[in-house]
């Protein structure tokens, strides 16, 4: 809208008059007559000033009510999207309505609390998060007899330090389905396991897990996106690649943070497959997220995880892990 230019109108000025002058004159005859003096007074009285007139406004500068008003649906309510934001003891989840999957899951160990060994695993169950609605919470049924494990973005092994942070790690908000045999009982234990050994060498390491739903190449040269949707009826959407992103901290106010980013495939994997064959750059989980991870963090404080420490995982047999941490 073009800006318009006010015309001022002025007011006429009022005329002012003077009253008529009143004459009075008093004579008094006596014998012999005497002389009189007559005495005149003029008295002047201003008349009231007239009330100006109200400026009259330009027609072009009359306001007009708008054509439309798209903010007035919010009379009805806010249609979201609506990330459902879970604080707890051992973790910090956004989740995702749509994919009835967690968009990411936030957790923070240190060689403290790895130490303490205060919680039973055989104590903690799967729940549904009814915090979530309804209608958009993933159900523990929608995995009964899917094939797929219910795979902890969180893993309960990294919250022995008390049975409530464990039991936060079980509700289904943290939970994404995973290819059991050769991924989540193996590769991706193997993974969660090198994050908890970084506590070796860091005294304070932050780790964001969630899944992707990334696009792939079909015979006829186009790129699409497919994923399995899981439940009767279908409600969990299966992801195709998982990511974590790695803050590993010196410790230090204003230190430095070896940062690392990995993408790995919801698919079995080999476990002589190197780790570091995964390792992305933080921009590339950015971009296939449509979250942001480390906009705050000034480039001179950042260094590469994978140029600080060997970034390798130590194969363990299932059996074996499962006797530490039970089954997944």
């Amino acid at each position: 809208m073009s800006k318009t230019t006010f015309a001022i109108i002025a007011a006429a000025s009022a005329a002012t008059g003077a009253a008529a002058t009143a004459a009075l004159y008093s004579f008094k005859r006596e014998t012999p007559p005497s002389p009189t003096l007559s005495t005149t007074t003029t008295t002047t009285t201003s008349a009231p000033r007239p009330v100006p007139p109200a400026p009259v406004p330009s027609p072009a500068v009359v306001a007009r009510k708008p054509l439309v008003d798209p903010n007035g649906l919010f009379q009805y309510g806010f249609p979201g999207p609506v990330a459902d934001l879970r604080p707890a003891a051992s973790l910090t989840s956004s989740f995702d309505r749509r994919t009835r999957n967690p968009a990411w899951v936030a957790e923070h160990i240190t060689p403290e609390s790895l130490a303490n060994n205060n919680a039973d695993r055989k104590h903690s169950v799967f729940v549904e998060d009814v915090s979530i609605p309804e209608m958009f919470r993933a159900k523990l049924k929608d995995y009964f007899r899917s094939g797929y494990d219910r795979g902890h973005q969180v893993p309960a092994a990294d919250a022995k330090w008390s049975q409530q942070a464990m039991d936060d790690t079980f509700l289904l908000s943290n939970m994404c389905p995973q290819v059991g045999d050769g991924f989540n009982r193996d590769y991706w234990a193997h993974f969660e396991d090198f994050c908890r050994r970084l506590t070796g060498t860091y005294p304070s390491v932050r780790i964001v897990t969630g899944p992707l739903y990334l696009p792939k190449r079909d015979p006829d040269g186009k790129w699409r996106v497919s994923y399995e949707v899981i439940g009767q009826p279908p409600n969990v959407a299966v992801p195709t690649h998982f990511y974590k992103v790695i803050f590993a901290e010196d410790g230090k106010v204003g230190g430095k943070v070896a940062l690392g980013a990995f993408v790995l495939p919801n698919a079995v994997i080999s476990n002589s497959k190197p780790l570091q064959d995964f390792e992305v750059p933080v921009e590339a989980v950015e971009r296939a997220s449509g979250l942001e991870f480390a906009t705050k963090l000034d480039p001179s404080r950042r260094k590469r995880l994978c140029q600080e420490v060997e970034c390798s995982a130590i194969v363990k047999e299932y059996k074996e892990r499962q006797k530490s941490f039970g089954k997944k």
